[in-house]
């Protein structure tokens, strides 16, 4: 009874149109959920996701669930995941993509998925990592571990979505680093992150990662930006 009328005073509404979810609606609505636009890069080895780095690292698998675009519905779900604090959105496609995952040949399966870290300060402007209940989800649908702790960033920096190709890169370079055990050696690693677009970030972690004696990496995202 006390649910209902909190619904009813402060119903909950789609994050992706705003429209008041109905019942068995969570997160973001039927509509919004069927005109999400899945990339399927799961299917394919050679996806654009995996060409990000092609001659860059050496990577087992890359792919990401959703197209983004600007002013497009998976924008505003990542706008409101990140900066609004719908972690619940990071679950939800979590639990979604996993079972895609499930499906992947891979020679050795995921050991540990690792999110893309935030500096110390940008932890405390924004109070939450926006991929960490993605990557939780993923840990859990995969039965592996997630670590939060090898991987850190040492460096702040502001954001790179203004920044070009050749400015991103420099700035991302050398700002990443690991805390490491002889436990954490000759595992295959799942970076994971919220948006993919020049791979610039993601290039830079796996670097680091690599430092650790017989690591493999993956990288899986939620987004991809159309190029």
């Amino acid at each position: 009874m006390f649910n209902y009328i909190i619904d009813l005073f402060f119903p909950k509404v789609c994050t992706g149109c705003h429209t008041i979810l109905i019942t068995n609606e969570t997160v973001f609505c039927t509509v919004c959920r069927h005109e999400l636009p899945l990339t399927q890069y799961h299917l394919d080895s050679k996806n654009e996701a995996v060409k990000k780095f092609y001659g860059k690292i050496a990577i087992e698998h890359a792919s990401a669930l959703l197209y983004f675009n600007k002013k497009g519905i998976v924008q505003e779900l990542i706008h409101n995941l990140k900066y609004k604090g719908h972690e619940e959105i990071g679950t939800v496609l979590g639990n979604w993509y996993v079972e895609d995952l499930k499906e992947l040949a891979l020679e050795t399966p995921f050991d540990v998925v690792i999110p893309v870290p935030l500096h110390p300060k940008k932890f405390r402007e924004r109070g939450y990592n926006q991929v960490t209940t993605f990557g939780k989800a993923l840990a859990k649908g995969l039965k592996i571990d997630y670590n939060d702790a090898v991987l850190y960033r040492k460096k702040y920096s502001k954001t790179q979505s203004k920044k070009n190709l050749i400015g991103r890169s420099d700035n991302i370079e050398n700002i990443f680093d690991v805390i490491f055990t002889e436990e954490n050696q000759n595992k295959h690693f799942l970076i994971v992150d919220d948006v993919l677009t020049t791979g610039a970030t993601l290039e830079a972690c796996s670097k680091a990662l690599l430092k650790i004696p017989g690591a493999k990496i993956s990288i899986v995202c939620m987004a991809m930006a159309n190029s």
